[in-house]
């Protein structure tokens, strides 16, 4: 049996205590008595309104904190912050060791989820070799690093993070007193640096610098377990059907880091061919570093083995096309090969035509070695170095990682408008009705003759549309076609978005139809349906793109493969989260019918975010949640914000989220599950979601987009204003200079009403949706039997146990009392109250529990031990921004009271962490 639920709470906790004392200890250096003597008041104080919640202790705690002197009070701040990311360095060694505990037991015992889970259900579902051959060629997850701006927490702080999680792991295998000794001292000296260290950004991140921050995840964890997962599901395999298959590269990451331009002035076509040339530089010192390692292993002397005849042919191509010699000791042949791939790879940094070409060239030198290494060595134990190295060189090209480009669908429509009045094709093509454009845009299409010339002069607007296509034709020559293979569009509206994109491309080269109908292709061109009428609109979109003859052809020169993106952010914005889950699943299933007619294999990409309210959660859970049928063709999911470092920080962790990824994609398209649950709901189920999504639309929109004073509510009773100084990303935080809700972004919108932990896009409305429904049929046990057996449900209920549990009315209060309309403030405050309650209410019901999360016992012990260390954040956070709201911009105080809000921001986000 594996470890009882109260033995993993203990280790956590125990991990939690250790770490505390060291920064007790700490901070009584650092602040004397009367600091660490305030937060243990403080805390003792939080802890007992949780557990009592009497006016007496909230009136208590409530004067501790406003009685603090102003000298004290950002050391209180800092201190509880502290205290939040320690919890969190504890919480990820838990996951690790978690890990290590099911590895160290009986092989009989085997942790959920993982790749042996997978195989093993594999095994016991009968599937053939034959039906694995399929599989494995339909498996395709890519996941995608965005820089949306929802890390709060700087590298440096992630860093040190990094480095206690590691002491942490020694402490777990250390057996002296003297080893725990020393463990103990470099934990406190890290605490005490991350204590002296700045928190706050001082300015907004560069591009570049985000460029940087992505590529520091690559460089230090992804480009090791990328190969790992591979190489453990073949041997998996081989392990249980004594046959080994060669398993594609089916799990990649991509980025649009400095490629996303949308709302983003600062990424120009320069910034995304700078970001890619940095993409190679760091993957060709990577494979360098690889190489060595592998020269200095494979020592083989051809006096005692028998090696290929092709190896020796390349060798002395080698020698001959670079006029030097290889290594000292010739009759050391793969020291040799590799002695000479390590020049070419030198030149290839230098651009030097001596160097490789493409990475395909560098992938069959590995290739030589491996069959030449097959004639001595035994098959059934390979040199894994070598199979890791050949798979790097497969998964990273030497690009790194696809670059995505995504514009707004707007900047394509104005461009088009000056260069076609500018050739006299039409004067205001903007004005042309639907039809009017599409036809416009396929006669330019089937005219191969160009529509630019480099003596024409635009403005620079269109001047940089126009660049950016020709960049991605230069990136693609020189770093090769997967530097980038699709272009986005957001707020697709219309066909004519797509047929845009596609003569934009023509212009640069990327498209071409030549005089017998032959179409070539370079990029995918992929519609973004973000808001709930795209979502609804979608499926007529895409039919009457399918039956546009020339773009098919676009689609067979890439494949038959079409990418559609689904946003979760401005869908949840817009209509709430059920009605925009539901509409993102519905909307899959009808895009993909519709798809399938035509032959198409089409790929979705979600577009989720960190935080519950843009369709966060666990990657698993992500994937088990889809329409099975669209697994199939290939997935593709965004990574941004705090993901990433929780995710991506440690090597362990980032394997044990991308195994478990692997697994529950490997089942889901075989159909597989276990036992309780089946992958396709029945009519009658999709029938209820359909009426439980129409009622909570309702009263979403009655509340945001009817109710007067909703938006002065949103400003005032939430940190919005503040977090436009916390300089987390390079974007800005709205599309235009407005204050209409429409042109926030969604990250602003869900990181605010997080803050103030309301988290309304999150669950707001779901309860008026259900109970509208069980009033009607009064069929509870339909409702407990979908959360049983249909993982899109299950996924959408668990969902909302942890935005219900993370949400806190008696803080949200405090947040609510900032308003200064009294009537505004206690109409709306009223609705999100009883909607609270009537959603808890309902989903407690429909799960069976009583309390919520009693089915997520490790995520309910983590709200109730972060609780008492957020509330006082939250309560700190209320006191500063109403005195800034009532300061001097100009002045010193404000300027004080700024950065003291922006610590309770940076707090309360680590305490949460799904923020944005």
């Amino acid at each position: 049996m594996g470890v009882k639920s109260d033995e993993k709470t203990i280790s956590l906790l125990k991990d939690v205590e250790y770490l505390t004392k060291i920064l007790d200890d700490v901070l009584l250096h650092e602040g004397g008595e009367e600091l660490l003597d305030k937060i243990k008041k403080i805390r003792e104080l939080s802890t007992n309104v949780r557990d009592t919640s009497t006016q007496a202790t909230q009136k208590e705690i409530k004067e501790a904190i406003q009685s603090l002197d102003p000298s004290l009070r950002q050391n209180v701040i800092r201190a509880f912050s502290i205290h939040l990311h320690l919890i969190n360095v504890a919480e990820q060694n838990y996951r690790t060791r978690r890990r290590r505990e099911y590895q160290a037991q009986d092989a009989n015992i085997i942790q959920p989820g993982s790749l042996e889970a997978g195989v093993k259900q594999l095994v016991d579902n009968n599937v053939t070799p034959e039906q694995i051959t399929e599989l494995l060629d339909k498996l395709s997850l890519e996941l995608i690093m965005t820089a949306h701006p929802t890390e709060a927490t700087r590298r440096t702080i992630l860093q040190i993070h990094k480095r206690i999680a590691k002491l942490l792991t020694a402490w777990d295998y250390s057996y002296t007193r003297y080893e725990k000794k020393l463990i103990k001292e470099k934990i406190y000296n890290e605490i005490t640096i991350l204590w002296q260290t700045q928190e706050i950004r001082q300015k907004k991140p560069s591009v570049m610098k985000e460029v940087s921050n992505g590529l520091y995840y690559f460089y230090h964890v992804l480009f090791d377990v990328l190969p790992r997962i591979h190489d453990d599901l073949e041997d998996l395999l081989f392990e249980k059907y004594n046959q080994r298959w060669n398993i594609p590269s089916f799990l990649r990451f991509g980025s649009w880091i400095g490629g996303d331009r949308d709302g983003n002035p600062f990424v120009k076509a320069t910034t995304t061919f700078e970001t890619i040339k940095r993409h190679r530089r760091l993957v060709l010192k990577k494979y360098k570093d690889s190489l060595t390692i592998l020269k200095d292993r494979l020592s083989h002397s051809d006096t005692k083995i028998e090696v290929s005849k092709e190896l020796r042919e390349s060798i002395e191509l080698d020698k001959k096309a670079l006029g030097e010699e290889g290594w000292h000791k010739e009759d050391e042949v793969y020291r040799v090969k590799l002695a000479y791939m390590l020049k070419k790879l030198a030149y290839t940094e230098q651009d030097d035509e001596r160097g490789y070409s493409e990475s395909e060239e560098l992938l069959a030198d590995l290739n030589l070695i491996r069959d030449s290494m097959k004639l001595h060595h035994p098959n059934k134990n390979p040199v894994k170095l070598l199979r890791k190295v050949a798979r790097q060189v497969d998964l990273f090209g030497f690009h790194l990682a696809s670059l995505d480009i995504r514009n707004h669908s707007g900047e394509h429509e104005a461009a088009l408008t000056e260069i076609f009045n500018n050739v006299s094709i039409t004067d205001n093509y903007k004005n042309l009705s639907e039809e009017e454009k599409v036809q416009t845009l396929i006669s330019v299409l089937e005219n191969p003759r160009p529509m630019i010339s480099i003596y024409d002069e635009f403005t620079p607007e269109t001047l940089e549309v126009i660049d950016t296509f020709r960049m991605i034709k230069r990136a693609q020559d020189t770093f090769g076609l997967r530097a980038i293979e699709v272009y986005l569009i957001s707020m697709t509206d219309n066909v004519s978005d797509l047929l845009e994109v596609l003569v934009l491309a023509k212009e640069a080269g990327l498209y071409r139809v030549y005089p017998d109908g032959k179409v070539v292709s370079r990029i995918h061109i992929a519609p973004l349906l973000e808001t709930i009428d795209d979502l609804k609109n979608g499926p007529e979109m895409i039919q009457k793109l399918l039956d546009i003859p020339l773009y098919r052809k676009h689609i067979e020169a890439r494949g038959n493969h079409q990418e559609v993106m689904l946003g979760y952010s401005d869908g949840s914005k817009d209509g709430g989260n059920i009605t925009a889950n539901w509409e993102l699943y519905s909307a899959q299933q009808e895009i993909h019918a519709i798809a399938s007619k035509y032959g198409v294999k089409l790929k979705f990409f979600h577009g989720r975010g960190g935080s519950l309210g843009r369709g966060g959660g666990p990657l698993y859970s992500s994937l088990l949640s889809q329409p099975p049928v669209t697994l199939g063709d290939g997935v593709k999911i965004t990574e941004q914000g705090e993901v990433l470092s929780s995710r991506y920080l440690l090597e362990d962790i980032a394997y044990r989220s991308l195994e478990q990824a692997t697994s529950t994609l490997i089942t889901g398209i075989l159909g597989i599950n276990d036992e309780s649950s089946t992958m396709q709901p029945t009519p009658e189920e999709e029938q209820a979601m359909g009426i439980i999504s129409e009622y909570a639309l309702k009263k979403y929109q009655s509340l945001v987009f009817d109710e007067p004073g909703f938006i002065k509510y949103f400003n005032q009773a939430t940190p919005l204003h503040e977090l436009g100084d916390l300089n987390i990303g390079s974007r800005p935080m709205k599309r235009k200079g407005s204050d209409n809700l429409e042109d926030l972004r969604a990250i602003p919108w869900v990181f605010a009403w997080t803050q103030s932990r309301q988290l309304l896009p999150a669950w707001f409305a779901t309860g008026t949706g259900f109970k509208k429904y069980l009033d009607e049929t009064n069929n509870l046990e339909f409702l407990q039997n979908m959360y049983k057996h249909w993982p899109f449900f299950t996924a959408t209920i668990d969902n909302l146990q942890m935005a219900l549990t993370k949400a806190d009315l008696e803080t949200a209060k405090e947040y609510a009392n900032m308003v200064e309309d009294p009537d505004i403030r206690d109409r709306i405050f009223g609705q999100i109250e009883e909607e609270y309650h009537i959603t808890k209410d309902i989903i407690l019901k429909i799960t069976g529990q009583e309390e919520l999360l009693d089915n997520k016992t490790n995520i309910k012990e983590s709200v109730r031990v972060r609780n008492p260390l957020i509330d006082p954040l939250n309560q700190l956070q209320v006191q500063l921004i109403s005195k800034l709201r009532n300061t001097d911009e100009n002045s010193e105080e404000y300027q004080e009271l700024l950065l003291e809000a922006l610590l309770t921001i940076n707090g309360v986000a680590a305490g949460l962490r799904n923020t944005g």
